[in-house]
């Protein structure tokens, strides 16, 4: 298996670039939002996109994300949505690496092979389900690999070194690596303990490392260049979304992610 999100990080790493990946809900703020907001972040430096698939439960989210999955499920986002989103932005953006990022409930639900055949038919690179670690994902992980879709699972600075070389086995495209223990949101500085924990992760696998929870500006990007592959942001960039109104919510989303990307004011 061999797909955009692999060729995104070979490609920066040979360049030293970090990756910036924006985390958007699917159908919001409005029901067909999604679409112009991916291009502008596209446009503004994002090198990928998480496209968060809602759900009513979202325990590893924190009030911002929660906000808005609960618009997001107002707004009649489902499965099937979130897949047709997704073939969207594949047409439109043939190289940008997609993740979904959501919960096993919704996947039971929609039929895990179901999902996996129509995920890589809509052009789908991997699947983080915040809630399957991977010693429960036994049966997912191969129906996804089937089907050319990386498993990406979770790293907590408390996840013992069994935990990281189970994940290193099991996990592909990318570890999603959580800089705080606690849920999403936007934080004024990342921890202390963040280099030692992603070295930590280092010694036991070569597969790129993604950091988020709490990265909100330019500085925690640079951090984050430091020490690991990807930086993904999530309530700070909704939350900048959600201060822009239908008419500039375009350029609200391009100017935000070109703070991250390249410091310059948004």
């Amino acid at each position: 298996m061999h797909n955009q999100l692999d060729k995104m990080f070979e490609n920066n790493r040979k360049d030293g670039k970090t990756v910036v990946i924006p985390f958007l809900p699917a159908s919001w703020p409005e029901s067909d939002s999604t679409i112009d907001i991916v291009n502008a972040a596209v446009k503004g430096g994002a090198s990928a996109i998480e496209i968060g698939w809602p759900f009513s439960d979202p325990m590893g989210d924190g009030p911002v994300n929660q906000r808005a999955y609960d618009t997001a499920i107002q707004n009649g986002c489902t499965g099937e949505v979130v897949i047709d989103l997704a073939s969207q932005i594949r047409t439109t953006h043939p190289d940008l690496p997609i993740i979904i990022m959501g919960y096993f409930n919704p996947l039971l639900a929609y039929g895990p092979e179901r999902w996996a055949k129509d995920a890589e038919s809509a052009g789908v690179n991997g699947l983080i389900c915040v809630d399957l670690p991977p010693q429960e994902a036994l049966e997912i992980t191969p129906i996804l690999t089937k089907n050319s879709i990386h498993t990406i699972f979770l790293l907590a600075p408390t996840s013992t070194d069994d935990r990281i070389e189970l994940v290193s086995e099991y996990g592909s495209g990318m570890i999603y690596c959580v800089s705080v223990v606690g849920i999403t949101g936007a934080r004024k500085t990342l921890s202390g303990e963040l280099p030692t924990f992603i070295e930590r992760v280092r010694t036991k696998t070569d597969i790129p490392l993604a950091i988020g929870f709490g990265i909100s500006e330019h500085s925690h990007v640079v951090e984050v260049n430091e020490i690991a592959d990807a930086a993904v942001v999530g309530s700070a960039f909704i939350q900048a979304i959600a201060q822009a109104d239908r008419q500039t919510i375009q350029t609200a989303t391009e100017g935000f992610i070109a703070t991250l990307t390249s410091g310059r004011e948004s």
